[in-house]
């Protein structure tokens, strides 16, 4: 059994989801702000999706972390690493929850998760998969240094953009990891 790591950011605590994490996950899978994310769906198909992230460490060795802001406790939404069958490679991608957008989050732990998937996963390319309307999404990538590489279609999410992340040498480079 794999154990899920905590990281820690200046403002945030990324940790493994648990059942705990129910409610606030069913209230985000249930409003209008998972369109982009395969939502809305049901409490029901919450628990498949909750299950899922958690089983995804187990299958792959890396996945999401629920993002709590640390000073408050506050559960703020869920960041990192996602590779299921039919994506074209592993992502880093960000679903932050009512009220935690315009502060930087999506950008601080993704940015943590993106030093993860180099440091410690081992990986040697990112992307984030967005959906072409989704330009909150897509100012988080351009934050990170990432460009629209191509393009993408999904069995399920049909039409995405594949923004391609720096490579690890050239964030080691003086990269937004180095200032992370």
């Amino acid at each position: 059994m794999i154990t899920i790591p905590t990281l820690t950011t200046e403002r945030l605590t990324l940790r493994a989801p648990a059942l705990s994490d129910f409610d606030a996950l069913t209230a985000f899978y249930a409003s209008d702000r998972s369109k982009f994310v395969g939502g809305p769906m049901t409490a029901e198909l919450t628990w498949r999706q909750l299950a899922t992230e958690i089983g995804h460490w187990q299958l792959r060795g890396f996945g999401r972390w629920i993002v709590d802001e640390t000073a408050s406790g506050r559960t703020i939404g869920m960041v990192g690493l996602w590779c299921p069958e039919g994506f074209p490679e592993p992502e880093v991608g960000w679903d932050l929850f009512e009220g935690s957008e315009g502060k930087g989050y999506a950008t601080e732990a993704g940015a943590a998760a993106r030093a993860y998937a180099y440091g410690e996963v081992g990986l040697t390319t990112l992307i984030s998969l967005v959906k072409p309307a989704n330009t909150p999404s897509a100012r988080v990538c351009a934050r990170l240094g990432a460009w629209h590489d191509s393009d993408f279609t999904h069995e399920r999410w049909g039409a995405l953009q594949v923004w391609r992340h720096p490579a690890p040498e050239a964030l080691a480079d003086g990269g937004m990891e180095a200032y992370a």
